[in-house]
Order: C-alpha cells, then structure tokens, then sequence
C-alpha cells in the first residue's frame, strides 16, 4: 500500500483512495476474477475496492481485519474495541496527520507468540500510518460489495483487534466462510502453515 513497506508516498498524498487505487493497479493486471485478502487495516482497503471493482474479485478475505458497514471507517470500529491493547498505546500526531505505536507495546500488540528473529524483522518494516485512510468512511452498496462472496479468517489471540470485536463486526457484515487461527494478529509469521490451509480452503470452494 502506499507509504507502507519500501513504497515512499508521502503522507498528506496518502487517502483511502490512494490504496484502492494501488488495488486497482493489480486488479487490472489479473487474467480472472481475484481473491483478495486483506489484513487489520487492509479490510478498509478491500471492501471499498470490492465496491469499485465488483467484477474483478472473486472473493474478500478478512484477516483479523477491520470489516466495516456502509458509512463505517477504521476509526469508527477501532474506538469501539475495548479489548485491543493496541488502541490505548496509539501516538496520533495529528498535526502531521499520522499515527504510530508506541515502541514498547509493539510486541505485545502485533507479534506476542513470533519469534524473536520474525519480530526484529517485522519491527524494521514498520512506518507511521497515515491518518487519513483510517478516518474515512466507506461507501458500499448490496449491488457492489454485497454480491462478493466473503470469507474471515479469527485470530483468536490477536491483542490488536481483539477476538470480540472481531466477532461484533462478523455479526454485522455476516461471511459465507468463517476460519479461525489460534494466534495473535501476526499469523502469517506466528502459524503459517495454519494460514496457508485457510486460504487454500478458500480458494478450493472457488469455481473452475
């Protein structure tokens, strides 16, 4: 996405759309329908690039990801979570329109049951995340959005977004295919091979 990883897009051009828009990019260069995971705050992205681009995904996987309502921004479901370790060790700066972590929960918050090795690693690609993203609302319609099958994928320790809230957002936005990963909000690092057999059970309910 953009501004995360080694992607250096400043952050005032950094929007809900920007990353959508990167979306797009992929979407475009597919040859079929893709199934499309998204991860924590990757959930905002996914479904308002579902609604965008009905035709060109298959399926929507939520990762421990923030699965909103029409109308709903990460923010709105994030200060809902009265369970998350991470929300109380937010650092917003608002004025340069970003928020971090602060550095001794980022353990505990992302990465609790990772090895040592696997959270130096994680740590060194971790960047401000842009504020504007988080704080608008998405736009999602039933003819869109809602015909895409969905799928979510639990983590059931997750100290990020935790399980309730997890739960609470499922209930909302029902998913034809529930997972659900005994690990924290990491599991692609934490339980790989677990991760691996959700997805693949994704994509083998997948038509030819």
């Amino acid at each position: 996405m953009p501004g995360h990883g080694q992607d250096k897009t400043p952050i005032p051009e950094i929007t809900l759309q920007s990353y959508c828009n990167r979306i797009s990019e992929v979407l475009a260069k597919a040859e079929e329908p893709a199934i499309l995971v998204g991860h924590s705050m990757g959930g905002i992205a996914i479904t308002q690039a579902a609604e965008l681009w009905p035709d060109k995904i298959q399926t929507l996987v939520y990762l421990a990801a923030f699965l909103p309502g029409n109308g709903q921004s990460l923010l709105d479901l994030g200060l809902q979570d009265r369970d998350s370790f991470l929300v109380p060790n937010l650092v917003i700066v608002e004025a340069e329109g970003y928020s971090t972590v602060k550095e001794e929960a980022i353990h505990e918050a992302f990465y609790a049951d990772c090895t040592d090795e696997d959270v130096a690693w994680a740590k060194s690609l971790l960047v401000p995340d842009p504020l504007a993203p988080v704080a608008t609302p998405v736009r999602i319609s039933e003819g869109n959005f809602g015909r895409i099958p969905r799928a979510y994928i639990y983590c059931q320790q997750d100290r990020a977004v935790s399980f309730a809230l997890q739960k609470q957002m499922v209930a909302a936005t029902p998913c034809q295919q529930i997972f659900t990963v005994h690990t924290g909000h990491s599991p692609f690092l934490a339980a790989p091979e677990a991760l691996v057999d959700c997805l693949t059970a994704v994509a083998e309910l997948q038509p030819a």
